[in-house]
């Protein structure tokens, strides 16, 4: 269930920008409506003006992005797939060194300082079903919803690792 709150409205609005490369105000009233939020155009409209949100050239359509994270003020429009499933690929070969299920959970380890970066990765990776990550230096806690998610996501994230090697 989500909260009703303009905090979390914002939040799914980015997250759909994020994953999404949305034409319009009515495609994006459309993927909320699919989420369980029903608000009007004139709120999507506020929404998207507080959230910075602008209509950007994504190959030969205009689509809307929101400005990068780290301060950085240029929009960008959603990456396509082959992107974001090589990003995490070579993101999770470079940092992962375990992963173990624990009940609902999964624990990951990475060299010293890289858990906030694993994390960051995997919560902007569309498609993970992860209910939640909490990273400190070198471990990242993934909240799956049961413990054969939490399985499954150890099998995915070694195969998006690659083979161990001796």
């Amino acid at each position: 269930m989500m909260p009703k709150s303009r905090g979390a409205r914002h939040g799914l609005i980015a997250e759909i920008l994020a994953r999404s490369a949305v034409r319009s105000q009515g495609q994006l009233l459309d993927l909320l409506a699919a989420e369980g939020v029903e608000i009007t155009q004139a709120t999507l409209s506020r929404d998207l003006g507080e959230l910075g949100a602008t209509k950007v050239r994504h190959g030969r359509a205009l689509v809307y992005a929101l400005p990068g994270l780290g301060g950085d003020p240029t929009p960008r429009p959603a990456p396509d797939s082959a992107f974001v499933r090589e990003r995490i690929r070579k993101v999770c070969g470079d940092l992962l060194v375990s992963a173990v299920p624990a009940a609902n959970q999964v624990v990951l380890r990475t060299p010293p300082g890289a858990a906030q970066y694993l994390a960051s990765a995997l919560d902007t990776t569309p498609g993970l079903d992860i209910l939640g990550t909490i990273a400190g230096d070198d471990t990242v806690l993934l909240v799956m919803s049961d413990e054969q998610a939490a399985r499954a996501m150890v099998d995915r994230l070694a195969a998006l690792a690659g083979p161990a090697t001796d």
